[in-house]
């Protein structure tokens, strides 16, 4: 392997042979240069040069203007600092001059290689401690998986390999990746068996411990924020996956701090109509359906199902004795989004506000009818990509920096996730049957039993009951419906998409995060 080649610049070099002595038997290459002018000839001659120790201190232009102009040519050239004087701006010049280091003289030879070792070997070292890390947490996880979870401890399970998958997703070496897939895999095994026992037990009271789900998150998480004098924004992202919350989180820590970090578990059908619908609602499906008979749409009817959701909130909101002047807003595009953030002034005198953000559940959507949009989003990591650089761009990204000036405490929540769907599960039904990937409802189903949550009875689960031999089933894991009729043109059209209303860990552990403003 070649030597890794150094640009040391510095007028007393002479007095650095020590120096460059211990690098050159630690197997580097250093040239040297006595002025800023001649580091930046040599740079722009010379592009084996892997990374250049600059002071800041020489005779004709200063380290700061060399390292400007050695940036102007070679953005990506990692260049250390070394500099007598500790004068702060001389400091924050050089950070943003986009310095990999900065150190102060007088500095000892391993001063100098730990350096070079963060600026050259950085993401090397880094890859193999996080896949050490991993290889040591799979054995855990896995011993986890075989245990009987409680609902708590499967959200620290999801929490950690959320962690493993955006770590392993930051490193060049992707050795672990199918390891983790695999372990993924294995888990969304376990946590569909998990929901299978328990899910309508939950819900009929039967286990004295449920987990917080759709209908009962504004009622156990949100309405003691109300009891509180300052006003507060509650912004539902529709399918927001926590690992799409975890990337785009560190861009809201500029502008607020996290008070707390929950999962809460989407009803099934994780789809819009049903889970969104009864986070505003408090109620489940079948509730609803009794209820407000008017408001309340089936699969089999005609129009749109989440039009009455400002309705279904003014309706918990009452029965929860909260009577707080406040306003509904879902954006549906860019321009609705646009003309939010401009007026946002309007809202800020009502004790609640509540924004309805649907931009990520349209991507996944496009993604699976748009080709162009398939290639941008190809894989988790690239979903992942495209949901961070969207909202980095979005008026939602301007609302919130507005409210964190405002100093308005704000809550992010969504009401399903996705899954990425690889494994067909054939089903056949009759003309009214749902055309939803995930879950099927209706009298005339025919599938594997073992393939899917099967619910025979709906009212079990609050779910409606359109005919008396109506039920529902929901596909498992990463698998999703097809039709026998043109089956293998379906599949390859649908496989590789993502998906949601089944049951996997990545649907129905959605995040829910209180965030304060920074003082």
């Amino acid at each position: 392997m070649d030597k890794i080649k150094i640009l040391w610049a510095d007028d007393e070099v002479e007095l650095l042979k020590p120096h460059i002595l211990f690098l050159n038997n630690k197997g580097y290459e250093v040239v040297t240069a006595l002025s800023g002018d001649e580091a930046f000839d040599i740079v722009k001659e010379d592009k084996n040069i892997n990374a250049v120790l600059l002071d800041e201190n020489m005779p004709g232009i200063t380290g700061l203007e060399t390292l400007l102009k050695i940036k102007q040519i070679n953005n990506e050239l990692p260049v250390i600092m070394i500099t007598k004087s500790e004068e702060e701006h001389i400091m924050e010049d050089a950070i943003g001059g986009k310095i990999a280091d900065y150190l102060i003289k007088p500095v000892n030879p391993n001063q100098i290689l730990l350096s070079l070792k963060k600026a050259l070997d950085n993401k090397r070292l880094v890859s193999e401690k996080t896949n050490t890390e991993y290889r040591k947490d799979f054995s855990n996880i896995s011993m986890q998986l075989n245990d009987n979870l409680s609902w708590q401890e499967w959200i620290e399970v999801f929490k950690k390999m959320t962690y493993w998958e955006l770590s392993i997703d930051q490193l060049q070496d992707k050795s672990m990746v199918d390891v983790l897939k695999m372990q993924k895999s294995d888990a969304n095994t376990q946590f569909f068996k998990f929901i299978e026992k328990n899910y309508i037990a939950w819900l009929n009271g039967k286990n004295p411990n449920p987990p917080t789900m759709s209908h009962t998150l504004l009622k156990n998480k949100f309405v003691a924020e109300l009891n509180k004098p300052e006003p507060i924004f509650l912004i539902v992202i529709d399918n927001l996956r926590f690992d799409q919350w975890k990337i785009i989180q560190p861009t809201l820590q500029n502008y607020y701090k996290l008070v707390s970090e929950d999962i809460y578990l989407s009803i099934l059908p994780t789809a819009t109509q049903y889970a969104r619908n009864a986070i505003f609602s408090g109620l489940l499906p079948s509730e609803m359906e009794k209820r407000f008979p008017e408001q309340w749409l089936n699969d089999e009817d005609e129009g749109g199902k989440n039009l009455h959701e400002e309705f279904f909130l003014q309706q918990q909101l009452k029965r929860l004795g909260k009577d707080v002047k406040m306003s509904y807003n879902k954006i549906t595009n860019f321009n609705a989004g646009k003309k939010l953030s401009e007026n946002l002034h309007q809202l800020l005198q009502n004790k609640l506000n509540v924004i309805v953000y649907n931009f990520v559940d349209m991507l996944s959507h496009a993604r699976t009818e748009m080709e162009v949009i398939r290639e941008l989003a190809e894989n988790e990591p690239a979903y992942r990509s495209i949901t961070y650089s969207w909202f980095e761009h979005s008026p939602l990204l301007d609302i919130i920096k507005q409210l964190a000036s405002k100093k308005i405490k704000i809550v992010i929540t969504t009401d399903h996730g996705t899954v990425h769907v690889q494994d067909p599960t054939k089903i056949i039904g009759d003309k009214n049957v749902n055309t939803n990937l995930r879950y099927k409802q209706g009298k005339a189903l025919d599938y594997n039993a073992k393939e899917v949550f099967e619910i025979k009875n709906p009212l079990d689960a609050f779910l409606p009951r359109l005919h008396p031999s109506s039920r529902f089933v929901f596909a498992k894991e990463n698998r999703f419906f097809a039709y026998p009729n043109n089956y293998n043109h379906y599949v390859n059209y649908y496989k590789n998409t993502f998906q949601h209303g089944g049951v996997s860990l990545e649907e129905m552990l959605i995040p829910y995060i209180v965030l304060e403003p920074k003082v």
